[in-house]
């Protein structure tokens, strides 16, 4: 039985506000497994149905209004994008899954894109996999949770859009998924429950991203940079 991890210290808090009042710059977008940036700092991958607030929620994150975009069509985006994250950890804005409109054979190219990311990636410290706290768990979710199972990359479930349900409901919700990753052998047994327009849990998030970030810097003398 996996054991409950519990919510950041004061200490992680302010280490997730440090980290992400940092710089943050897009650097690299690939469409292919062979075009991906070279191996250097850690990586936080995020991943989520298409319209499950994705680019909100690490517009949130970051402070930046439109560092990741949101598409008017669902399923659009179809590369890995890469971001800069104060010199220190990179943010990857994986492609939308479960789009209804595309071609079995998109979302098969998908799944073997994101299964080469997902196990031949050294750099590759978690997985944040969004989930819409409104709607019910679909198997897509279900199918990309047995897909990061099989890649061996240990993933953290993160509720979007917490603000749009009433707290009873809210409440089953965890406990349905907390069912669910209980089950998943790759999966964190922490869920954070997060609003890109309240900002709730957005510093909880930060926290837990700062965690596989590489350490400040310092000069010789003494100076601190990020």
């Amino acid at each position: 039985m996996k054991e409950a991890a519990g919510p950041p210290t004061p200490e992680q808090i302010e280490d997730g506000r440090l980290l992400f009042a940092g710089e943050c710059e897009f650097f690299f977008g690939s469409q292919k497994i062979d075009q991906l940036p070279p191996v250097g700092r850690p990586e936080v991958a995020f991943a989520g149905r298409s319209n499950v607030g994705k680019s909100s929620i690490i517009n949130a994150l970051t402070g930046r209004r439109a560092l990741a975009r949101a598409s008017s069509e669902p399923g659009r985006t179809k590369q890995l994008n890469f971001f800069n994250l104060a010199d220190r950890i990179s943010l990857v804005d994986m492609p939308g899954y479960g789009f209804a409109k595309a071609a079995k054979s998109v979302k098969e190219d998908w799944q073997n894109m994101m299964f080469a990311y997902l196990r031949g990636r050294t750099t590759l410290a978690r997985v944040i996999l969004l989930l819409d706290a409104r709607i019910e768990i679909k198997q897509s979710d279900r199918d990309v949770m047995d897909l990061l199972g099989r890649a061996a990359v240990v993933f953290q479930i993160v509720l979007t859009k917490c603000d749009q349900v009433r707290p009873t409901a809210l409440k089953a919700k965890i406990a349905e998924v907390e069912a669910i990753a209980l089950k998943q052998a790759a999966a964190y047994p922490r869920i954070v429950c997060t609003s890109s327009q309240t900002g709730e849990g957005i510093e909880d998030l930060r926290a837990e991203i700062a965690r596989f970030a590489d350490p400040v810097q310092t000069s010789g003398e003494g100076d601190v940079r990020p």
